[in-house]
C-alpha cells in the first residue's frame, strides 16, 4: 500500500468515526424521547481502479425498525382504545345500579314495591301502609325516568366525544401529510429523514388510538394509510373526515354517521364500518350498548303498565292503564312490543295521588284508570279489609309475560326476573369489558416493550460503542501520524 493510499484510508476512517460519534451522541440524547429509534451510520468500502482498498465512505444514517412489531402495536392500540371507550360508558350506565346495598336499580326498586304491596295487603285499611305503597311506586317510576336521563346523557357525551375524535383525526392527518412530504423529498434528495420517520410513526400511533388503521409504505418513502375496513385515510394528501354532532339526545334520537371522503364508516348503517379505535368504541356505545340498555328499561316500564293495568269488571271494555300510566294512556301498549322511551315517560296516575287531587283508597279498591266509571271498581262493597286487588298486583309482578325479543334478554320472563336480568346484563357487559381491557392493556404494554427493546436506545450499549469509536479514532490518528513521519523521512532523504 502506498503512503497516499494509507493516508486516504486513515482520513476516511476519521470521517467515518466522526459521523459515528455524532450519531451515537444523537442516540444518547434521544434515549428518553418517546418514539425515538436507534440510528446507525451506513458505511461502504471504497476501492481504487487497481482494486486496492481506499477506506470507507459514509452513505447515510439508518434507523432500526421492526415492521411486524410496529404493526402489531398499531392494531393492539386501536383495539384497546375501542374497549376503553365502551368501558367508560358502561361505568356511567352502572350509575343506574350503583352500590347494590343502596338498592338504587330498577330491579331493587321493584323489590321494594313488592314488599310495600305485601305489607299493605296484610292491613288494607292502614293509611300509612297505603302511603308507603304510593311512595315506592313513585320511586319506581322515578328510577326509570332517571335511568333514561342517564342513558341519554351517556349517548350525548359519546356523540360529543365522537366529534372530538374526528377533530383529532383530521389534525393528525394534517401532521401526517406534512411529515410525509418531508420524508418523500428527503428520500429523493438523499437527506437524513430518520427523525421525520420517527415523528411519522408517533403520529400513526396516535392516529391508531382514534381509529383502526393499516399502512403501506411506498418506494419513495411515502406512506398510504387505510382504515381497518379498507377506506383510504391518506394517500399523498389527507382525506376529509366529517361528522355532524347532535347536541341533545332523547330515546328516539338516532346519531349521525362519520364519513371519510364521503364514505360512512361509523354510525347507523355504515357502508364500510371500522372495527377498532376510540371512534368505533364511542359509536358502539352510542348506537348499540346504550340503546339496548334503554330498551330494557323501556320494557320494564311497559311491564309495569301491564302489571298494574285495570280491566272492566262488568262489561267487555278494554284494559286501561292503572297506577302506572304514560302519555299514551289509558291505552295499554301492545304486548311484547317495545315502546321506545316509555321508561322516561312512565309516571304515577294522578287519580291515586292525594298530592295531585287523587284518592289514596283507589290503590286498594281499583278504579284508578277512571274513578267515574264504576266498571273498573274492584271493591264494589267498599270493604275496608279488601285485599283482592293488592294480591292481583303481586300475582301480576310474578306472572310470566312476553317481552320484546330484541333487547338481548329472555323474552318470556316475569317482570321481576326481567328487571333482574337487565341488571345482570349490564354487570356482565361491564365485567367482560373490564377483563378484555386488562388483557389488551397487557398486550399493548408487552408489544411496546418488545418494540422498544428492538428499536430503542440502550444507553449502556451506546456508551460502550462510544468507547470503541474513540479507540478506532485514535488508531486512525496514529496511522496518519505514522504516514506523516514516513513522508517527512522520505522528503528528508530526497533532499
Amino acid at each position: 500500500m502506498s503512503l497516499s493510499v494509507a493516508l486516504q484510508v486513515a482520513q476516511s476512517a476519521l470521517a467515518a468515526r466522526q459521523a459515528e460519534t455524532a450519531t451515537t451522541s444523537r442516540n444518547i440524547a434521544g434515549a428518553q424521547d418517546a418514539g425515538y429509534s436507534r440510528k446507525s451510520v451506513m458505511l461502504s468500502s471504497v476501492y481504487s481502479e487497481a482494486g486496492q482498498s481506499g477506506g470507507v465512505r459514509v452513505e447515510g444514517v439508518a434507523r432500526t425498525t421492526d415492521s411486524a412489531l410496529y404493526t402489531s402495536l398499531l392494531t393492539s392500540t386501536s383495539v384497546g382504545s375501542s374497549q376503553q371507550a365502551v368501558l367508560d360508558g358502561l361505568e356511567r350506565l352502572h350509575e343506574t345500579v350503583g352500590d347494590t346495598a343502596l338498592e338504587m336499580s330498577p330491579s331493587a326498586r321493584l323489590g321494594d314495591l313488592k314488599t310495600s304491596i305485601q305489607a299493605y295487603a296484610a292491613d288494607p285499611n292502614n293509611t300509612i301502609l297505603a302511603q308507603d305503597f304510593l311512595q315506592t311506586a313513585k320511586d319506581m317510576a322515578r328510577a326509570l325516568n332517571e335511568g333514561t336521563d342517564l342513558v341519554q346523557s351517556v349517548r350525548a357525551d359519546a356523540d360529543a366525544a365522537i366529534s372530538d375524535s374526528v377533530d383529532e383525526i383530521n389534525k393528525l392527518l394534517g401532521q401526517l401529510e406534512d411529515l410525509n412530504t418531508v420524508i418523500v423529498r428527503g428520500t429523493q434528495s438523499g437527506a437524513d429523514v430518520t427523525d421525520a420517520l420517527d415523528s411519522r410513526d408517533q403520529v400513526l400511533l396516535s392516529l391508531s388510538e382514534e381509529i383502526g388503521i393499516r399502512t403501506l409504505t411506498q418506494d419513495d418513502g411515502g406512506m398510504v394509510v387505510y382504515t381497518d375496513s379498507g377506506v383510504t385515510l391518506f394517500e399523498t394528501t389527507a382525506r376529509t373526515v366529517s361528522f355532524d354532532r347532535t347536541n341533545t339526545y332523547g330515546p328516539t334520537t338516532v346519531g349521525n354517521q362519520v364519513y371519510i371522503d364521503g364514505v360512512p364508516v361509523a354510525g347507523p348503517n355504515a357502508i364500510m364500518p371500522i372495527s377498532s379505535g376510540r371512534l368505533q368504541g364511542l359509536t358502539s356505545l352510542r348506537d348499540e350498548v346504550a340503546v339496548t340498555y334503554q330498551s330494557q328499561l323501556d320494557e320494564v316500564a311497559r311491564g309495569l303498565v301491564e302489571a298494574f293495568a285495570e280491566s272492566d269488571q262488568v262489561a267487555a271494555g278494554p284494559d286501561q292503564a292503572g297506577l302506572f300510566t304514560y302519555t299514551g294512556g289509558p291505552a295499554i301498549p301492545a304486548a311484547g312490543t317495545l315502546v321506545v322511551g316509555l321508561a322516561g315517560d312512565i309516571r304515577i296516575n294522578a287519580d291515586a295521588d292525594p298530592d295531585l287531587g287523587g284518592e289514596l283508597d283507589l290503590l286498594r279498591d281499583g278504579g284508578i284508570s277512571d274513578p267515574l266509571d264504576p266498571n273498573y271498581d274492584y271493591n264494589t262493597g267498599d270493604l275496608a279489609g279488601y285485599s283482592g286487588r293488592l294480591q292481583e298486583y303481586l300475582d301480576a309482578l310474578d306472572a310470566p309475560r312476553v317481552f320484546d325479543s330484541g333487547v338481548e334478554l329472555d323474552p318470556t320472563d316475569t317482570l321481576s326476573g326481567f328487571a333482574s336480568s337487565s341488571v345482570s346484563w349490564l354487570q356482565s357487559r361491564r365485567q367482560t369489558a373490564t377483563s378484555d381491557l386488562e388483557v389488551q392493556s397487557v398486550i399493548v404494554s408487552r408489544t411496546a416493550e418488545s418494540l422498544s427493546n428492538t428499536t430503542g436506545v440502550n444507553l449502556d450499549e451506546e456508551m460502550t460503542r462510544m468507547l470503541d469509536i474513540e479507540r478506532a479514532y485514535a488508531a486512525a490518528a496514529k496511522l496518519i501520524t505514522a504516514v506523516d513521519s514516513m513522508l517527512d523521512d522520505l522528503l528528508a532523504a530526497a533532499r
